[in-house]
């Protein structure tokens, strides 16, 4: 073999080398294990969302320790740039009741979702805020002028009129912001948030299909919408749609998973989308709730096969992403 044709051959071998090296060398994120944060404490942000700000990726989710204050409600914030590791960031919310006349005795406070409004310059927190018998049915929102918080309690009522329970967000490339709110008689309702994003200004469309959990994102010119049914705390066959407009009309709904997994024992919560140098990847942010012990739920993150109208969620097992390229890798486990 000539020093030519050695050295062509090595060239040619080093990239996928590179390739291997760096997705090895990437941590590797573990559905359904316990995720602890740099303090070696649980990572408590359950039923939340992500919001990607200046290189970082911030978590929000319910707060759920065993030592909260027994008559608060807290939202947790945490920042990774690797999805993996978990820098406490403290507790974005901690809400004393707003309204006790609204929300009398116990009160609950769900689904945190951040967006950030460009004209503002102000990061606008929505939540389902209810009694404890889910009577109220209302949003809450709450403001920062930083990511991490303090988030300040703006208001709560029932957009446009409609009863709102399990709530999701979705933020367009434009700035508008979409709210999608369960309303229990009639499905769920996609609305769009005024240009503050303090209120809701219209309805965009009613679907009607009675689910909660519901993330939406938009992939290569089509709309997905993920939902769960109505079981509580159960897992259940969750379910996607798609559309070429927010307004519809929408595709009829199918299982993300095998019907007999119940979604791999997880319930839907957000949709992250990582727009990466060389893949666009979209991650299944899920819950494996615990209702005796909820600070012990646990998180069910997958990277989705999603395209061309058609979305799976695959067999929960360890993988890997490169948040600069996008790539994901699946790590199987061996049996």
């Amino acid at each position: 073999m000539t020093l030519y044709r050695s050295l062509s051959l090595l060239l040619a071998i080093i990239p996928t080398c590179l390739a291997t090296v760096a997705h090895a060398a990437l941590p590797v994120i573990k559905p359904g294990d316990r995720w602890y944060d740099n303090r070696g404490r649980l990572v408590q942000a359950h039923g939340g969302c992500i919001v990607s700000w200046h290189g970082a990726y911030y978590l929000f989710g319910e707060d759920r320790s065993r030592n909260n204050p027994p008559h608060r409600r807290c939202v947790g914030c945490y920042r990774t740039t690797d999805l993996a590791h978990w820098t406490y960031c403290g507790r974005a919310v901690v809400l004393a009741n707003p309204d006790p006349e609204v929300f009398p005795g116990h009160w609950i406070l769900e689904r945190p979702k951040v967006l950030y409004n460009h004209l503002t310059h102000t990061f606008v927190m929505y939540t389902h805020i209810d009694s404890g018998r889910y009577q109220a049915a209302r949003v809450a929102v709450l403001t920062s002028k930083t990511i991490v918080g303090p988030y300040r309690f703006i208001h709560s009522f029932q957009p446009l009129g409609h009863q709102s329970r399990d709530i999701g967000a979705y933020q367009a490339a434009n700035g508008k912001a979409y709210l999608l709110f369960e309303d229990r008689p009639f499905g769920f309702r996609i609305a769009q948030l005024s240009r503050d994003y303090l209120r809701v200004k219209k309805q965009i469309c009613l679907i009607p299909q009675h689910l909660e959990g519901l993330g939406l994102v938009h992939y290569h010119g089509l709309y997905y919408v993920v939902g769960s049914h109505l079981t509580g705390w159960n897992p259940n066959r969750d379910v996607y749609a798609t559309a070429s407009h927010l307004a519809g009309p929408w595709s009829p709904f199918h299982n993300i998973a095998p019907p007999d997994t119940r979604t791999w024992n997880s319930q839907s919560g957000f949709l992250l989308k990582i727009v990466g140098s060389q893949h666009t990847a979209v991650i299944y942010l899920g819950d494996r709730w615990n209702p005796r012990n909820l600070w012990d739920s646990r998180y069910i993150w997958m990277p989705l096969k999603i395209g061309q109208g058609k979305l799976k969620l695959p067999h929960p097992e360890p993988w890997t992403i490169n948040t600069i390229t996008g790539q994901v890798k699946l790590l199987p486990i061996a049996p």
